[in-house]
């Protein structure tokens, strides 16, 4: 998973003993957050200027693409009333899984192949 921002999850996964332990306290933020309140997702939150996110945002199925603008757009209205959505309506944490971040994963693993490919050097011997 390529990341442009430093992480320790690697080295937290490594180890069962560390993920035990902050499981609760990870649970615990990502309620606390509030995006699930609204009925957003995790990768509803990622920023869309970048030029991988864009693509992987056309790259999006369908019905993908239309419940993430749906999910966006019913959120301001949440918050331009300054109200929440019924708990019925919360983002469940088994629902929050990445939809987006798999493609952005795959976008920069083609844009690094391609500049390893466009490195490339060709050596003649005769």
């Amino acid at each position: 998973m390529a990341t442009s921002y430093p992480t320790l999850a690697p080295f937290i996964f490594k180890r069962p003993w560390l993920t035990n332990m902050l499981k609760p306290v990870a649970q615990w933020y990502g309620n606390a957050a509030g995006y699930r309140q609204l009925g957003l997702r995790a990768d509803d939150l990622i920023v869309e200027e970048d030029e991988n996110v864009i693509k992987a945002l056309k790259r999006l199925p369908s019905k993908e693409a239309y419940d993430r603008v749906y999910r966006l757009r019913r959120a301001f209205q949440c918050s331009t009333t300054h109200k929440l959505l019924p708990k019925s309506e919360w983002t469940k944490p088994e629902e929050d899984v990445p939809y987006l971040q798999p493609l952005i994963d795959q976008i920069h693993a083609e844009d690094k192949e391609r500049a390893a490919l466009d490195s490339l050097t060709v050596i003649k011997s005769h």
